[in-house]
């Protein structure tokens, strides 16, 4: 990978980006190289290395250690398809501290592309930014017939584990579950709850579930940081 300087799109966020894929990739697992290493790799400034560091040291990529050096500072959250785990499931699964916090909830008219999907002309809307060791990770909205909406918001929508919720509290079975995944940009009052560019990529989940009755329980709409964010599955190939 290297830095194109005729492109707009300032040095330091190029590089940013660059280090972000190996930190990804499993290229950087400890320790990153120092800022001399970049800057002869590079051919750039020191203060353009330092304003990259920094901006994932914000981000909660990198850390700094005085004397040290920087060092990689998460592990990107993994998924396993094929089966339905809740994002904390997840987030505990990879040893990581999960977190929300509700920005939104309440009866609504869910958009037509909603209606048309879930059958559901009216629902119960639930908002959270989803964190992992404190860093937001996502943007989840889920939407939920009316009469189970009203019951989730007895709870503390703050702390909650939805699914838990469902089936413990509300003792609702869940039998199927459907699920795509695509991706885009974020929408720039999502990515200002993330503290991430608006520019920047997203992994978007749709999934819905349903009970034993077949009846939607939960339609969610969820916006993942495609940098700290994978999804994996294991395939195999069988002999005809």
């Amino acid at each position: 990978m290297s830095l194109d300087h005729t492109n707009p799109i300032p040095l330091h966020i190029q590089l940013k980006e660059i280090l972000e894929k190996k930190i990804f990739d499993g290229e950087y697992k400890t320790r990153i190289p120092s800022e001399r290493e970049f800057m002869e790799q590079f051919s750039i400034s020191r203060s353009t290395v330092r304003e990259a560091i920094n901006l994932l040291v914000r981000d909660g990529v990198l850390e700094k250690r005085k004397g040290k050096g920087t060092f990689v500072s998460f592990k990107p959250i993994q998924e396993w398809l094929g089966y339905l785990s809740s994002t904390t499931e997840t987030i505990r699964g990879m040893g990581m501290k999960p977190g929300a916090k509700l920005i939104d909830h309440g009866i609504i008219k869910p958009d037509k592309s909603v209606s048309t999907l879930t059958g559901l002309d009216v629902a119960y809307f639930i908002k959270r930014v989803r964190y992992a060791d404190d860093s937001p990770i996502a943007i989840e909205n889920q939407y939920y017939p009316v009469e189970i909406g009203r019951k989730l918001e007895k709870y503390d929508l703050d702390n909650a584990t939805l699914y838990d919720l469902l089936e413990k509290k509300l003792e609702i079975n869940f039998a199927d579950a459907e699920q795509m995944i695509t991706s885009g940009p974020f929408h720039e009052n999502d990515a200002n709850l993330l503290g991430v560019s608006p520019a920047s990529c997203t992994l978007i989940i749709n999934r819905m579930i349903y009970d034993n009755e077949g009846d939607v329980v939960e339609y969610q709409e969820g916006f993942y940081r495609s940098d700290m964010y994978s999804f994996s599955i294991n395939l195999s190939r069988r002999n005809s």
